[in-house]
């Protein structure tokens, strides 16, 4: 994403936000080099140009929905997701956020 770009899309979400997105989108981008390099492509061509593109944006919203790593569970309650990357619930909120604002539907 060029300056200009993280520019249109800090007018949108406080900083704060903005740096949650950018960060899932890029442990995103960096999964799905490992497993199709074609989509990755599409979706970091879409991300640079601030536009995503609906298949990728889909994959984006279902990529975070599942890798929710905080949950709120301690140890002996529930699930423990290892991950390279924390996601809370909150940031999975700030994400789908990010992509209705862009005109995707979530």
């Amino acid at each position: 994403m060029n300056t200009s770009d993280r520019q249109q899309a800090g007018q949108q979400l406080p900083a704060e936000q903005r740096r949650t997105v950018e960060r899932l989108v890029s442990a995103w981008l960096a999964e799905t080099e490992r497993h199709d390099a074609g989509a990755a492509r599409e979706a970091r061509a879409g991300w640079e140009r601030g536009a995503l593109t609906p298949r990728a944006a889909e994959d984006l919203a279902t990529w975070v929905t599942a890798r929710v790593t905080d949950t709120g569970f301690n140890e002996d309650e529930g699930p423990r997701v290892d991950a390279p990357v924390r996601i809370t619930p909150a940031d999975k909120d700030t994400v789908h956020g990010w992509l209705r604002d862009q005109g995707h539907d979530v």
